[in-house]
């Protein structure tokens, strides 16, 4: 069969068949080179290593062989922090939108807690009185389970304001706090490890004018 340029197909597809076994033979070759520059450059290290050691007493090579293997191990030792570390990371981080989630859950179970208990209905009906030990439960299960996963409360009230751990809301003015001192809690914020959840969201102290 001709092809418009005069040539023949099977002319063509010898040409591109050649074309793809010159570049794999190519790839191949360099393949074969960079795996012998690698045996080479092991070689030339074991026999410098060799030519070290060669004229050293055996118990400086025995200092020798302890100080390589004490380093052996430590590298291991330190692959091994690495990787557990790395895991509690990953961890942390498949969690965390469940967790953030939940904390909209204990938000709402504290606020009607705090609703409930601000008003005089509880001490004037059981029925609201068993309702409330029962969000109050609910809330105790949720903070525990958040402890068996390192879910911590960010200590906010009374401590200097960490823009790393709280968000400022608004200023208070005071007369007997330093300024930047967290005096009024309006959400509180969570970390799970060194992972911050959310901030709290608080008001600061400042110098009264």
């Amino acid at each position: 069969m001709q092809g418009l340029d005069g040539y023949s197909l099977d002319h063509y597809i010898l040409n591109n068949h050649n074309y793809h076994m010159n570049k794999k033979k190519s790839k191949s070759d360099k393949s074969k080179i960079d795996s012998n520059d690698v045996n080479t450059k092991q070689d030339i290290n074991e026999e410098t290593y060799e030519e070290e050691v060669k004229d050293l007493t055996v118990e400086e090579k025995l200092a020798d062989t302890e100080n390589r293997l004490l380093r052996t191990l430590a590298e291991t030792e330190n692959l091994r922090k690495r990787y557990e570390r790395e895991k509690e990371d990953l961890g942390n981080y498949v969690i965390s939108n469940f967790a953030k989630e939940t904390l909209n859950i204990l938000d709402n179970l504290q606020r009607a807690l705090s609703s409930i208990k601000n008003g005089e209905s509880k001490n004037n009906d059981e029925n609201i009185e068993k309702f409330v030990e029962g969000i109050e439960l609910t809330e105790k299960q949720i903070i525990n389970t958040f402890e068996k996963f390192k879910i911590e409360q960010v200590q906010s009230l009374g401590s200097q304001f960490d823009p790393n751990l709280h968000q400022a809301m608004f200023e208070v003015e005071s007369e007997d706090k330093e300024a930047g001192i967290v005096v009024e809690v309006v959400q509180e914020g969570y970390k799970i490890g060194d992972r911050l959840l959310r901030p709290a969201l608080v008001g600061v102290s400042k110098k009264k004018s």
